[in-house]
């Protein structure tokens, strides 16, 4: 599905999620409004974040949504490809520690 600011794919079983540019306010929102529905036809949802630049408050809110969401479908869901500010970010909010894994392998995507 092509957006201006993510895109989606399935790779098998997987949901994955590329973000791009800033993730922030509305956008940020409609990302999780397009997103959350497709969580239950994957057992794994993966949001790579390689092209994001820039990240608010409605962002980081919007990651923790779809992680809560993902966790209540019992789907593994993977933030990815952090740059070092939304590592930063993600750190300050304690969130990383949700995500560390995955993050830290810096993981190449189909």
């Amino acid at each position: 599905m092509p957006n201006e600011i993510f895109e989606t794919s399935h790779d098998g079983d997987a949901l994955v999620i590329r973000c791009k540019g800033r993730f922030i306010g509305d956008d940020a929102i409609r990302v999780r409004n397009l997103v959350k529905p497709l969580i239950a036809n994957a057992r794994r949802v993966t949001m790579d974040l390689t092209d994001v630049d820039y990240m608010d408050s409605i962002g980081l809110g919007v990651i923790a949504s779809l992680y809560v969401s993902s966790r209540a479908a019992r789907r593994q869901f993977d933030v990815v490809n952090l740059s070092p500010r939304i590592r930063d970010l993600l750190s300050v909010t304690h969130l990383l520690s949700l995500f560390e894994s995955a993050g830290e392998q810096n993981i190449r995507l189909p």
